[in-house]
């Protein structure tokens, strides 16, 4: 399963009303759950009837809180014209597809949509992650071998 399946089955699963999602393929298992929104009743004081507050509550298969508005892009427009690559899962960032081998793209180097910039390991899957922009690498933001997580800023790109 590649990742672009597993993004498509966390969008049904956020879409849907369904709660969990159960996929096993070549060998290969994956589990979706999503928990449901708990209500927080807070009494005021001075006030007659309770405040209600919802507050959802997170877990692997939704962004973090501080990740991007617009979650289903990988950029993100910063000051300075300068665009981020974002992480678009959560894995290993790795900036070679082996450690013998040169990285797919340094500090100076041009990207295009299409130019692969990194790998990101999640479950044992090795995910070639693509540029979506076109530019210049400024900064590279993580080291080999760091996790990463959803919505993270991996480049700068001018």
């Amino acid at each position: 399963m590649n990742f672009k399946e597993i993004k498509e089955l966390i969008e049904i699963l956020d879409k849907s009303s369904l709660t969990e999602i159960n996929v096993e393929d070549k060998g290969n298992h994956i589990k979706l759950k999503k928990e449901k929104e708990t209500e927080i009743i807070t009494p005021q004081i001075g006030q007659q009837q309770p405040v209600q507050q919802v507050a959802p509550q997170q877990n692997a298969a939704s962004a973090p809180a501080d990740a991007p508005a617009n979650e289903g892009q990988s950029k993100t427009e910063i000051d300075d014209n300068l665009q981020t690559i974002n992480a678009p899962m959560v894995g290993t960032f790795y900036k070679s597809p082996s450690p013998e081998e040169s990285p797919y793209v340094e500090v100076g180097d041009s990207v295009s949509n299409e130019s692969t910039v990194c790998i990101l390991e999640a479950m044992k899957l090795f995910n070639e992650i693509q540029a979506e922009v076109s530019g210049v690498i400024a900064e590279i933001l993580v080291e080999d071998g760091q996790m990463v997580e959803y919505g993270q800023p991996l480049f700068k790109v001018k």
